[in-house]
């Protein structure tokens, strides 16, 4: 299968505008457009595998758009640290979308992409070209823990020097063991568009994000986070799109009970658990990848 392209939208910010990168896989022609949005301190590659398996079955029928947020990948960093934050990203996403013009519009979010997804479906007046159809939550929902957060800011903003890929790997694997068995060569592979060369530095590698997304986290407490949770359960209950909500059998973010109570209000979203998987399913794995293509294909 071709690889992805690589494609850019200019979205406007405070300071002007910047460009942000995204992976486009499928038809380019095709009007049915699944957005897959990746988690904090990721990027638009870390969907490689689900979006190969959506283009084998669906053929020229879909196209798969993986944007990398701003401050990740191939996109521009802000001037403005506290331009890291969902609403901008959601704006981003919109600017997007008024670009590819799809008439059959389904999402794929995890973790911070599911929140980014939850702002573009809970609010019906957003300019968006079409309403989004499936909408699929991994691992994320409106009340987040707080230790995971915590865990999660002990390393973000680190982006660390590597004398190799194995090396970067190695040390990505430390900070994620909670997504669960993969094997060294899968590993490998998804790490690889996690570094790029260290300015400077010649032979040496670094983790691709803008070491600035952490400002706005730093921000982020619990009383904050409890505010917050308010207004995303709005959001939630709000939406229409058919969902489909993935959790990490062992996630510490999206609590058991919060996913069971996605399951009674709002879209009332089918939940599928993974064992032996925490905070977040990379979507790799085969049972994963199976139970995403046959819930926006059917």
């Amino acid at each position: 299968m071709p690889d992805a392209k690589l494609n850019y939208v200019i979205c406007p910010d405070a300071s002007g505008s910047h460009r942000m990168a995204y992976w486009q896989w499928g038809n380019p022609q095709s009007s049915h457009v699944v957005v897959c949005a990746h988690g904090l301190s990721r990027q638009g590659r870390d969907f490689d595998t689900l979006a190969q398996a959506l283009c084998s079955q669906a053929g020229d029928a879909i196209r798969v758009v993986c944007p990398d947020v701003v401050g990740r990948g191939r996109s521009d960093w802000l001037k403005d640290p506290m331009g890291y934050q969902i609403p901008a990203y959601a704006a981003d996403m919109l600017a997007l979308l008024a670009q590819l013009k799809p008439t059959t519009l389904d999402w794929v979010g995890t973790s911070m992409g599911g929140l980014i997804g939850m702002v573009l479906c809970g609010q019906p007046d957003l300019p968006l070209p079409v309403p989004v159809r499936r909408l699929v939550l991994n691992d994320v929902g409106p009340a987040m823990q707080w230790q995971a957060l915590q865990r999660i800011g002990e390393y973000l903003g680190d982006t660390g020097c590597f004398s190799s890929l194995q090396q970067a790997a190695d040390a990505l694997w430390a900070s994620s063991t909670s997504f669960g068995p993969h094997t060294p060569a899968q590993w490998l592979a998804f790490s690889k568009p996690m570094v790029k060369p260290l300015a400077g530095t010649p032979g040496s590698l670094t983790l691709h994000y803008d070491p600035a997304i952490a400002v706005p986290f730093r921000h982020v407490t619990p009383e904050s986070v409890a505010q917050g949770e308010a207004a995303l359960w709005q959001l939630y209950d709000n939406i229409k799109a058919t969902t489909l909500l993935l959790r990490g059998a062992q996630s510490d973010l999206l609590a058991p009970q919060t996913a069971q109570a996605m399951t009674l209000r709002g879209p009332r979203a089918r939940l599928v658990e993974f064992e032996g998987v925490g905070h977040a399913p990379t979507l790799m794995a085969e049972d994963q990848v199976r139970t995403v293509v046959s819930f926006l294909l059917d």
